[in-house]
């Protein structure tokens, strides 16, 4: 079979950071005659080397190339392309890993949308990667109609035959930024470039000790250098106008105006911060005319105009205040509606903890000229975030804890001003409700509830919570797709997260009573602390000496009381005993798995009788408390018997 993907891993001393890239590479869904691994060991001094011989003997699947140190990423991967027989080529970092389906379902999106570029959902482990270009999917992605310039790394599908026929490869030698010049032009000669968001494919990854290669310091006259080569791509590849001016935009925003911004700028040495200040001023000067800057949010004008205008201090003195600014969002309701919980919260911006507040009255206005001191500054950001408080928005995220992959889910929200001061000044306040179906979330574990608020030139995020208990008390698990959902409070931050495929004691069906169990008939109707859409379907398991019964039921949403309703027929002639029974929440499971109900039906004498059943903690508090009544009994009769003799 001809191979269809050439994975391309420039190696340099992972240490045991490669085992999870291996693995990942090993566990690919697509057929095994179908693709391969190349590792291109770029002079490694570790244990490295003899690790990937022993692999590439044991793997056919598995290519090593040993070569001398380059000093950077960019010759192992021109390396690897060369020796590359796959259909497309895929770029992963060494301490990095895909996810099991990346290869197959990136290569088969790539062909049917003819692509030369696909670029895979990421999930960043304590690093950072887009979010707003994983909305969607884009089968048909440019830089004008999505925001492609946001992901400039190189781990993305590339077509071999594209990459040649324009003569494509990364620059060498000990440098950085070479993954932007070889993407940007990649993205501006592509026939098609699509993104696949509704699966993780890359999972980007910080080690434990920091070390991976773009969390060193770097030398900024070196890396400004290497940055303007990026630009000229651009202007290689574009026409001056709108276009250029966006694409510019994304290096002025994020390699420039974030590095100056709040505590990202507050938390390097003052030696290193006034040497990143120089030289971006300088690119700032040479490269970008006014347009570029002003289509930015007002925050990254601000520092972007005393940037140009070389005031430092002020660039500092800026961040200092905006380094005090965080988001806050605020559970107003947590309830199941069928198989859906739906969400309801607030969310504006605090500063040093207290609500931020704007001028009520505020109107649109440029800025022409570079603030003449900070607090002008601060006025004119504030005025420009209320001015476009239309803008803003809120999303809600559903993150898992292990992998960090996240998803957005459908919010809706409106924008209320809430006076203060006498109504000379307002709070800009984000009411929203989110709905989760829980069953269209990808697999099990923990997902924490993450608000993405975006005001004036702020994006930030922050957890659901806290909650105020009082008002929002432990909510009810849930059952969609025969996995059951456990939405609660963290301790001790209070923050909303959800559990999926939750068992046991979690579950809560402990809680049903004697009272919520009725026999009518042939029937059972039991009243079950879990959320269902109606006619979500269950299976029974009646147990009695040895003997086991099994019987179909379904579960019904009670719109005026909490929890579903349980429903079913009990197995006929059901013989005399006492019938333990169960519940299974996913009945076409191979290997289905059940959880007790704390009653027993007894059978005989011409009916059917409900027996409560301890729980196990009761019954453990039960013998505590005889053994403390026993032992205290004793030691009241020692002195009697010692008494006596």
């Amino acid at each position: 079979m001809p191979v269809k993907v050439s994975v391309i891993i420039p190696v340099y001393n992972p240490g045991i950071y490669i085992e999870d890239c291996v693995s990942s590479l090993q566990r690919q869904s697509l057929p095994p005659d179908s693709y391969e691994a190349i590792f291109v060991d770029d002079g490694s001094t570790d244990g490295t080397p003899a690790r990937l011989d022993r692999l590439a003997a044991e793997d056919p699947r598995m290519r090593v190339i040993h070569q001398e140190n380059s000093g950077w990423s960019g010759k192992p991967r021109n390396v690897g392309i060369d020796a590359a027989r796959g259909e497309f080529v895929m770029f992963v970092d060494n301490d990095d890993y895909l996810g099991d389906e990346a290869l197959e379902r990136m290569y088969a999106y790539g062909v049917a949308n003819g692509a030369d570029v696909v670029v895979g959902k990421m999930a960043g482990k304590n690093r950072g990667v887009p979010v707003e270009l994983f909305r969607r999917n884009h089968p048909r992605a440019t830089v004008r109609n999505a925001p492609l310039i946001d992901s400039l790394t190189p781990h993305k599908m590339f077509r071999r035959a594209f990459l040649d026929d324009i003569g494509l490869r990364f620059p060498e030698g000990r440098r950085r930024l070479e993954d932007h010049v070889f993407v940007a032009e990649a993205y501006l000669r592509a026939a098609n470039v699509s993104v696949l968001s509704d699966y993780v494919c890359y999972y980007h990854i910080r080690r434990d000790d920091a070390s991976n290669a773009g969390f060193q310091r770097f030398d900024p006259a070196g890396y400004f250098k290497n940055l303007r080569e990026a630009l000229d791509v651009v202007e290689r590849y574009t026409e001056p106008g709108p276009v250029r001016d966006r694409l510019f935009r994304r290096w002025l925003r994020v390699e420039m105006v974030e590095r100056l911004r709040a505590r990202r700028l507050l938390g390097l040495p003052d030696d290193y911060r006034r040497e990143l200040f120089a030289e971006i001023h300088q690119v700032v000067v040479e490269r970008f005319g006014p347009a570029v800057a002003a289509g930015l949010q007002p925050t990254q004008q601000v520092v972007a105009s005393l940037t140009a205008a070389d005031r430092y201090d002020d660039v500092v003195a800026f961040a200092e205040w905006e380094a005090g600014l965080a988001p806050v969002a605020a559970p107003t309701g947590v309830e199941w509606e069928g198989g859906s919980l739906c969400l309801g919260f607030t969310a504006e911006y605090v500063s040093a903890g207290v609500p931020m507040t704007f001028p009520a009255d505020a109107a649109p206005a440029p800025l022409t000229d570079a603030p003449k001191n900070v607090e002008e500054a601060v006025a004119w950001v504030g005025a420009q975030t209320a001015a476009r408080f239309d803008q803003a928005t809120a999303d809600l995220l559903l993150r898992e804890r292990a992998s960090s992959a996240q998803y957005f889910q459908p919010v809706e929200f409106t924008r209320e001003t809430v006076p203060v001061d006498d109504g000379e000044r307002v709070r800009l306040v984000l009411r929203a409700t989110a709905g989760v179906d829980p069953g269209t979330l990808p697999g099990d574990g923990t997902w924490d509830a993450v608000v993405r608020v975006r005001l004036g030139g702020w994006t930030k995020e922050c957890r659901l919570g806290p909650a105020p208990r009082a008002d929002l008390p432990e909510p009810y698990a849930g059952v969609a797709a025969g996995r059951a959902f456990l939405p609660y409070w963290t301790e001790p931050h209070g923050n909303l997260s959800l559990d999926v495929a939750v068992r046991g004691g979690r579950l809560g069906l402990g809680r049903v009573r004697r009272s919520d169990v009725t026999v009518s008939g042939a029937r059972l109707r039991v009243r079950v602390p879990l959320h269902a859409a109606d006619g979500t379907g269950v299976r029974l398991r009646f147990s009695s000496g040895g003997r086991t019964l099994y019987a179909p039921g379904t579960l019904t949403d009670e719109p005026q009381r909490p929890g579903s309703r349980l429903e079913a027929a009990l197995p006929p002639g059901l013989p005399r005993g006492m019938w333990r029974v169960a519940l299974c929440l996913d009945p076409d499971a191979a290997e289905p798995r059940f959880e007790g109900l704390p009653f027993a039906l007894r059978t005989g004498g011409g009916g059917v009788l409900v027996v409560p059943i301890p729980r196990p903690g009761a019954v453990r508090k039960l013998v505590r408390r005889a053994r403390r009544m026993l032992g205290a009994a004793r030691r009241r009769m020692t002195p009697l018997i010692a008494g006596r003799r």
